[in-house]
């Protein structure tokens, strides 16, 4: 029987499992936590030389609750006390609403993104809601953009997070053919800002892990066709929350992610049309999920046991799942909640 009220999945406890949940930052490690928000995005990276990177920041309002939720994450479960970089994926609200509050309870350093617009076609409020952002970053957020990477500190094992896609703009279609281009039937052009997103590639050793925020189909197509210069991935974070706006298999089959992880809401993404591609990738093992989808049938997303909360939005304590990498980059588990099992995965290169 299933509770109305947010429930963790599969909270069968290990010792493994302990052992990561309770790491301290500097442990050797490349941690990435998914925290939920809701239906927005915030994906927090804590690095084998205790840097942390914080990618978009959720909703703002509901009585601070995304806000509260990522300072929790950051403080009692990532174990740092400070955020080093904070980086946007595009300028809508439920991924930048919340720098401003969360400088209030935690020190961010260096913000980034893809360059302050005057004005947004789909938000007639934005140049009142971008003034809490420049306040926070003090109006010194640096740009990024396509084929840039993120100054962050490299041990032995190498360490790169790299701007794939930003402002509409994708790196070289360098690399090998992909076979399947085919699938790409373009859609009508997106002019929100959710095609101007920035996506980043993270390697660490073999280790592939990609993000791309909310970008959209054209785009998606533009970064893996004719050519596939992503190669392979072994951590995929399904893009702009599971829509089927995004998500195009010209993508998602080329980088054939092992492990799919998605930050949906309770009727926010998951979408059926985004299940059906998942379910087509030749390696996938798992497909994790932040919410269950409540307009969707059982058998039509992730088994339960993968499943972080279920029940309306507004009725969940807000689990997150956490990956961890080793610290050679060779094998990673993912886990949902901090008791959560730990399940194990072979880095595939």
């Amino acid at each position: 029987m299933r509770l109305s009220l947010c429930l963790v999945a599969g909270l069968a406890v290990v010792a493994a499992a302990s052992s990561f949940a309770n790491a301290g930052p500097k442990d050797g490690r490349l941690d990435v936590y998914f925290i939920d928000v809701e239906g927005g995005a915030a994906t927090l990276f804590v690095t084998p030389e205790g840097e942390s990177l914080l990618i978009d920041s959720g909703y703002p309002g509901y009585d601070f609750r995304d806000r509260d939720r990522i300072v929790d994450v950051a403080k009692n479960h990532a174990k740092i006390e400070q955020i080093d970089h904070a980086l946007v994926s595009h300028w809508h609200l439920d991924h930048y609403g919340n720098h401003a509050a969360l400088t209030e309870k935690i020190k961010i350093g260096t913000f980034w993104d893809r360059g302050i617009p005057d004005s947004l076609q789909e938000d007639a409020k934005f140049g009142e809601r971008i003034v809490a952002y420049r306040a926070a970053s003090q109006n010194q957020s640096k740009t990024v953009k396509a084929g840039d990477s993120l100054p962050l500190k490299t041990g032995s094992t190498p360490l790169s997070m790299k701007v794939v896609t930003a402002s509409r703009e994708v790196i070289k279609n360098t690399g090998a053919a992909n076979p399947f281009a085919k699938l790409h039937e373009a859609m009508p052009e997106d002019k929100s800002d959710n095609a101007a997103s920035v996506s980043l590639l993270t390697t660490f050793g073999g280790f592939k892990f990609l993000c791309c925020g909310d970008l959209t189909w054209n785009i998606e197509a533009k970064l893996v066709t004719p050519n596939n210069p992503l190669g392979k991935v072994d951590v995929f974070m399904v893009t702009h929350h599971g829509l089927p706006n995004s998500n195009n298999p010209a993508l998602v089959m080329a980088i054939d992610p092992v492990v799919a992880i998605m930050c949906n809401g309770p009727t926010k993404g998951g979408h059926e049309q985004t299940q059906q591609t998942l379910r087509k990738v030749e390696s996938l093992k798992h497909l994790y999920q932040l919410h269950q989808n409540v307009q969707l049938a059982a058998d039509q997303q992730a088994p339960g046991e993968f499943i972080a909360n279920v029940g309306k939005l507004g009725e969940c304590d807000g689990v997150f799942v956490k990956m961890s990498v080793a610290g050679d980059g060779s094998n990673y588990t993912v886990q949902i909640g901090a008791d959560g099992k730990a399940r194990n995965y072979k880095t595939r290169n």
